[in-house]
């Protein structure tokens, strides 16, 4: 029950916690509140609630493809998550023969297996000894360590390991790479997963920390997918929120905070600039030019495909991997990233790509698959990638055109017009350098609540960040029951 003054009195409110946008954060924030008997509700401007986790058959009846997020490293490490029965509503998670596989032009892959000794077997003496010092102490720690990197900016919980894995992440992926490892098979692992980031591999802190988060996570649990699509994370979360007595309305595009039922407080999974707009002046000036000064990064150009055969990889790694990067070696990677940021179109793009129904044949009727990929791209670019991709995937998996049955594409400006979160393409919630990445959304202590009592954000543009994992919610929601007394 709401106690504090500042929040008001018992009665006076139609809902404890109002929250603008049902994607993984808005729901786990809902449902946090839900659970501390809190009258909750979530309005959500799309038809299907979900956010990045929604699913739908874009190309040919019975091919369910993943519109935005589909390989869920971050859903199984959130500690949050851990606590919930998703399970119960039916989410299922499946774990893909071999989590991911990077080709390369020798018809060779590196592969990131659940062992880390077994992933170091495949590289050179130096550099699988390299692999083991770097990942081998950490593996044991990885709840620990992902419990402070999902908390807001603060003094680690678990000093020890969050230094050790700290440590790791200070050279740029580049220098690393190279100072590490004498095998390009682990140099391109390392990059590719730094990639991720959606940064030039040559900055500090930030991509290391990213490429070896997703890394440990791959170790400690794997890269799983939802049966069924990523959908099923947001239907087993609005089964639960409801099973608590929270309230989810679709097709209600909020415009302005007055436009909202009377609340205790109010939750935005949105970007800042969102947050800003609709706000208005129950926010002071000074902290909406800081809320509109926040960065997005560049962008993605996505083709999903219904296929007649699985993709012929001619590394046989590859075709049991549930991801797969295309894009060479360290080099080629580093190049395409820098291209993306200086405003270039790669001709030779880095790729990230899901193949969910090789694990998971409900995405797609029997004998057909459905496949998943993307590149990055600058920043409302609507420029189509199709050839640019394809000649990449070609050259790892010779006839793979031949495979395709239909493709829907969509582009960084398709994306925004899908999600408004997702500003100009940027799929990430906003840059993610050493800069932004603990100043989400402005430089604050306490980076989920605003000069407004009553309005708080959650979404991925507040800390930890990108990825389907609940935690900015989760945070959010924590900082609204500290405020209220519950």
């Amino acid at each position: 029950m709401i106690s504090d003054t500042s929040f008001g009195t018992p009665g006076e409110h139609e809902y404890d916690a109002v929250i603008v946008g049902a994607g993984p954060n808005g729901l786990a924030a809902a449902i946090r509140l839900a659970e501390a008997g809190q009258r909750v509700l979530v309005a959500e401007a799309h038809s299907e609630p979900g956010g990045g986790t929604r699913t739908a058959e874009l190309t040919l009846p019975g091919f369910h493809h993943d519109v935005c997020s589909a390989i869920h490293p971050m859903g199984v490490a959130s500690s949050f998550f851990k606590t919930l029965p998703l399970d119960q509503f039916g989410l299922e998670w499946i774990y893909p023969e071999i989590p991911l596989a990077h080709p390369l032009e020798d018809g060779e892959a590196a592969v990131l297996l659940q062992s880390v000794k077994d992933t170091a077997a495949q590289f050179d003496s130096f550099s699988a000894a390299t692999y083991q010092m770097v990942f081998g102490p950490l593996v044991d720690k990885v709840p620990d360590i992902m419990g402070d990197l999902f908390a807001p900016p603060k003094l680690p919980s678990h000093p020890i390991s969050t230094t050790l894995f700290g440590l790791r992440t200070l050279p740029a992926t580049l220098d690393a790479a190279r100072l590490w490892f004498t095998d390009e098979k682990a140099r391109a692992l390392l990059a590719g997963n730094a990639a991720h980031s959606v940064l030039p591999l040559d900055r500090p802190l930030a991509t290391n920390a990213i490429g070896l988060m997703l890394m440990l996570v791959g170790h400690a649990y794997g890269w799983p997918v939802a049966k069924g699509g990523s959908q099923s994370i947001t239907r087993a979360m609005v089964a639960y929120l409801q099973s608590l007595g929270g309230e989810v309305k679709t097709d209600w595009n909020v415009q302005t905070i007055d436009e909202l039922p009377l609340a205790a407080a109010y939750l935005f999974d949105t970007p800042p600039s969102a947050l800003s707009r609709i706000a208005g002046d129950r926010l002071p000036e000074k902290y909406r030019r800081r809320l509109e000064r926040f960065r997005h990064g560049p962008g993605i150009f996505k083709i999903d495909y219904a296929l007649n055969d699985a993709v012929p990889w001619k590394s046989e790694a590859c075709r049991r991997a549930g991801t797969v990067h295309v894009g060479g070696g360290i080099d080629e990677i580093a190049k395409a990233e820098r291209e993306v940021w200086e405003g270039i179109h790669p001709e030779h793009p880095f790729i990230l790509t899901a193949q969910q129904s090789l694990c998971d044949p409900s995405r797609a009727p029997e004998g057909k698959h459905t496949f998943w990929a993307y590149c990055h791209v600058p920043a409302n670019s609507d420029i189509d990638m199709t050839e640019a991709i394809e000649n990449q995937i070609e050259r790892f998996a010779p006839g793979f055109r031949d495979c395709v049955l239909e493709r829907h594409t969509m582009n960084c400006l398709d994306y925004e017009r899908y999600n408004p979160s997702l500003v100009g393409g940027d799929i990430v919630g906003g840059v993610a350098d050493w800069r932004q990445l603990v100043t989400r959304p402005v430089v604050s202590l306490k980076p989920h609540t605003t000069p407004a009592d009553d309005i708080f954000i959650c979404s991925s543009s507040s800390p930890p960040g990108g990825g389907v994992h609940g935690m900015c919610g989760y945070w959010a929601a924590e900082m609204v029951l500290k405020k209220s007394g519950s």
